[in-house]
């Protein structure tokens, strides 16, 4: 893809100096901050689906713009598994105070540009309220919470789920792209499908689920198909992030300073 000012290798925010950390930020106040969940992930999946996919991502999209990508959040909102052992679990207040504490301290260091970058649906409304009290809070900063596939159009991704809209899980797309980043956790010869049903509700996991799979065809998962759909991810995630960060505000005249 286009050279989007990275070079090939991901900048771990972790990994700096802070002399090395003041500098990034002075070049560009830019950070990713990928969220993600320790959840069950059915009978074949490791509990850590969400960080390990949302991290991945992350870090592909900092090696191809440059942009910094802080160590990942890796609890979320998840307690809507219900009875499933594994899972742990943050209440959506827990969640937000965390990412003001981090956010907050990132600001102190300089930066001024926040991508949320969301692995697990339920994650969505803690982290909406998160960017709406801190970009009031911060107004030189600028903050939007997006999941990895947001800019990758949800009727594209292939997960042979046809209704549920957050109840797809450990379905054949996050099996597939397992097997491309992990092959060594997945449990192939567990795997189990289960035939998502329309509804007006959304349910927890372990009301509509016996084995905590939702989607079709698992068994069918495939490595060249992770492949594909993680590189999606990446370029279309890369392209919009490294806009966004050079994206001019609505009125230079009324920029916080």
């Amino acid at each position: 893809m286009d050279n989007l000012g990275g070079n090939g290798r991901p900048v771990r925010w972790d990994e700096l100096t802070w002399p090395e950390a003041r500098d990034t930020v002075a070049r560009a106040d830019t950070v990713i901050i990928p969220v993600g969940a320790v959840e069950q992930h059915g009978p074949h999946l490791p509990l850590n689906v969400d960080t390990v996919i949302c991290q991945a991502v992350a870090e592909e999209v900092s090696a191809v713009t440059g942009i910094p990508v802080i160590p990942p959040i890796t609890y979320g909102v998840s307690g809507s598994h219900g009875d499933f052992a594994g899972t742990i679990a943050l209440r959506p207040e827990t969640l937000i105070a965390v990412m003001e504490d981090v956010i907050d301290s990132l600001h102190a260091s300089g930066v001024r540009q926040f991508v949320l970058l969301n692995g697990h649906i339920w994650n969505n409304g803690a982290l909406d309220v998160s960017a709406e009290k801190l970009r009031v809070r911060h107004k030189d900063a600028r903050i939007r919470a997006i999941g990895y596939v947001t800019m990758y159009p949800g009727p594209e991704v292939n997960g042979r789920v046809q209704f549920g809209r957050g109840l797809m899980h450990a379905n054949f797309f996050e099996t597939s792209v397992m097997l491309h980043l992990r092959p060594d956790l997945v449990r192939m010869d567990r795997a189990t499908s289960h035939v998502d049903v329309d509804s007006f509700w959304d349910y927890r996991m372990d009301q509509v689920s016996e084995t905590g799979v939702w989607g079709r065809d698992v068994a069918e998962a495939n490595a060249e198909h992770g492949k594909s759909e993680f590189e999606r991810c990446v370029q279309t995630t890369a392209r919009a992030v490294a806009a966004a960060a050079r994206e001019p505000w609505p009125s230079s005249a009324h920029r916080p300073h």
